[in-house]
């Protein structure tokens, strides 16, 4: 084994733009630990060298920029496929690539800043300053998911999506306490190199979190063991992933095309006949109720006896006569009536809707969001729909907020997520969306389908495990049977967030009592 002592204190000493660099390295080394690669170990190497450089820092500045850049180099790795999204019309937007690829992780690792920065202001050492940056750390990942409407992407507990008995634990904690129990782990290393450590005390505390680890994955077997619920009976859906190219989605030379690739596929020889066909986001580029040819034409493709449900724009008149324009999904039974709908709440700034418009220049307005805004509608809601099981929609990015994805009046049976990652091509981000959505259904207890313009499209059962799916990338139809949810919410669909509050609370006492000491230097 290294001598870790002695790298703890070569990262101490390092200075100058060879510490931001290391940062910076040593956060794109965390990303390995997200979805697709879901490489968790490498926090054990990432955490505990952000927290070696630390030791070597004597300021504030320094201090909140340590952990700018580690968070730079965690967001710009991770989220380096949002720039892709330019690539659709890069003749056009060539100029704001820099801008996509950096300007939001610069923003992001202002969170991270504010991490190291904080535990450098408490003075902690030891076990209570590894406790000190997991609360940290956490806290800091909750506020970036519900400021300034948040973005709760690139959560640490994410990274265990692909180690289902680990996942299991976010039904009682949600994703952010998974983080907590994961980061706290993860600085567990770092006391390698602390004065104070024996080798063998530290090797027995991290024998200890690791153990933690794997007590969470028997409790997450013995709650897997024997868990089939069972299908739904009577309802079996089919998906469709027509893998339409962005660049010709909207082209108005393609738009029919396109939408005879849906109804080509809806209307698909089958064993079992689908009881619902299901499109992704604005699948139809039409405004259904003004257009009577297409809406004959959609009706046409439901099932007998069954529906189809699809995303479209949709069209009203608001106060003073004014135009609204909706992100939908729509519900159509086989006689061409609506029975549903819902409108898309937590829309994406920048991209269905520009901040601060009116004090804006026009030409910002249509660069960034289009000449008009989407509205939004009221938020979570149980839809239901004829001879299907009570349903919670989500439209795009919608599923990415933890305990906001039912409505807690209503509980449904099941979470349906439209969604368009064509933007983002054959990149990490389809990945890591669809890994997000599974976490929702271990957390909510409750199924999961989930349908793409271009994958990835699937279903995942009450306790996060695939049980039909269709790639990134791929066309063509998946019918399959909708599991059943459990027969109670979990802890977490119950209390949300509580647990977590709970964890962090009495965690903090315990730091508090250790009266860590203070800071002297400026």
């Amino acid at each position: 084994m290294p001598d870790l002592a002695a790298i703890a204190r070569r990262l101490a000493a390092v200075t100058g733009r060879s510490r931001w660099g290391l940062a910076f390295l040593l956060g794109a080394l965390a990303t390995l630990a997200q979805p697709p690669v879901g490489a968790v170990p490498v926090l054990l190497l990432a955490v505990p060298g952000l927290l070696w450089l630390l030791d070597g820092v004597t300021g504030r500045r320094a201090a909140f920029a340590l952990g700018w850049w580690f968070g730079f180099g965690f967001f710009v790795v991770g989220l380096y496929w949002i720039s892709f999204a330019l690539l659709v019309d890069i003749a056009s937007f060539w100029w704001l690539m820099p801008v996509a690829l950096c300007g939001l992780p610069a923003v992001l690792a202002l969170f991270t800043g504010f991490v190291t920065l904080a535990i450098w202001y408490s003075g902690c050492s030891g076990h209570r300053r590894v406790l000190a940056f997991a609360l940290a750390w956490t806290a800091a990942e909750w506020l970036r998911g519900h400021l300034f409407t948040g973005f709760p992407w690139l959560l640490a507990g994410y990274g265990w999506v692909p180690w289902t008995p680990v996942l299991q634990t976010v039904a009682v904690t949600g994703v952010y306490g998974l983080s907590l129990l994961t980061m706290l782990v993860a600085g567990l290393p770092a006391l390698f190199g602390e004065a104070a450590f024996t080798r063998n005390r530290a090797m027995a505390s991290l024998g200890a979190g690791l153990g933690l680890f794997a007590l969470l994955a028997i409790a997450g077997l013995v709650r897997l063991n024997g868990s089939d619920a069972g299908m739904v009976e009577g309802v079996r859906l089919r998906l469709v992933q027509a893998n339409i190219a962005q660049s010709l989605k909207w082209d108005p030379q393609e738009r029919e095309t396109n939408f005879q690739r849906h109804l080509s596929l809806s209307r698909s020889p089958a064993a079992i006949m689908p009881t619902a066909v299901i499109w992704p986001e604005t699948a139809v580029t039409y405004f259904l109720s003004q257009d009577e040819r297409h809406h004959r034409a959609l009706a046409g493709a439901v099932p007998p006896g069954g529906l189809i449900l699809t995303g479209a724009p949709r069209i009203t008149l608001g106060d003073n006569r004014s135009v609204l324009f909706w992100n939908s999904l729509l519900a159509m039974d086989g006689i061409g009536t609506f029975v549903g709908s819902y409108d898309k709440a937590h829309l994406v700034p920048f991209g269905e809707y520009l901040p601060g418009r009116a004090w804006l220049p026009s030409w910002v307005g249509t660069i960034a969001a289009g000449a008009s805004d989407f509205s939004a509608g009221p938020g979570p809601r149980t839809l239901r729909l004829p001879g299907l099981p009570p349903v919670s929609p989500q439209i795009c990015y919608e599923a990415i907020f933890p305990g906001a994805v039912t409505d807690a009046a209503d509980r449904p049976h099941w979470l349906l997520s439209l969604t368009n990652d064509a933007w983002y091509g054959r990149s990490a981000g389809p990945h890591q969306h669809f890994a997000i959505t599974q976490t929702r259904a271990v957390e909510e207890g409750m199924p999961l389908v989930r349908v793409a313009n271009t994958g990835i499209s699937g279903v995942v059962d009450s306790y996060g495990r695939v049980t039909a799916r269709l790639g990134l990338g791929e066309g063509g139809f998946i019918d399959a049977d909708l599991p059943r949810a459990l027969a109670a919410p979990t802890p977490y669909g119950r209390w949300g967030n509580g647990s977590l509050l709970v964890m962090m609370l009495a965690l903090g006492l315990f730091l508090i009592a250790g009266r860590p000491a203070r800071r002297i230097s400026p």
